[in-house]
């Protein structure tokens, strides 16, 4: 079975984006919620992952308002594929007006 991880980087302030909401979908089910720590890290979310299509929300909205910085996105949505059974890390590099992401390892 496969796991997965999420790691969060405010690219603007240069700092780990801790107390970001990130939910994990497979279609309209949620599985699993939780909230970036300190290091802007999620270390597990979900159970083992089956094959098949997922996708993780972020709620950067809340993120940014907190910090009372306006930001574009709401939200922003990463959908991915699990194909093989592995450690899948998705990194997630913010800020008000853009993001980026890649598989991590």
């Amino acid at each position: 079975m496969s796991t997965l991880s999420t790691h969060v980087l405010d690219a603007v302030r240069g700092v780990p984006a801790a107390g970001v909401t990130v939910t994990l979908y497979q279609q309209a089910r949620q599985l699993d919620s939780g909230e970036t720590d300190a290091n802007g890290r999620i270390r597990a979310l979900g159970e083992a992952l089956e094959p098949g299509t997922y996708r993780l929300v972020f709620d950067t909205g809340a993120y940014f308002a907190r910090q009372e910085v306006e930001t574009f996105y709401p939200e922003v949505v990463v959908a991915f594929t699990v194909t093989e059974e592995r450690r899948y890390h998705v990194p997630l590099l913010l800020s008000p007006f853009a993001f980026s992401t890649y598989r991590g390892s």
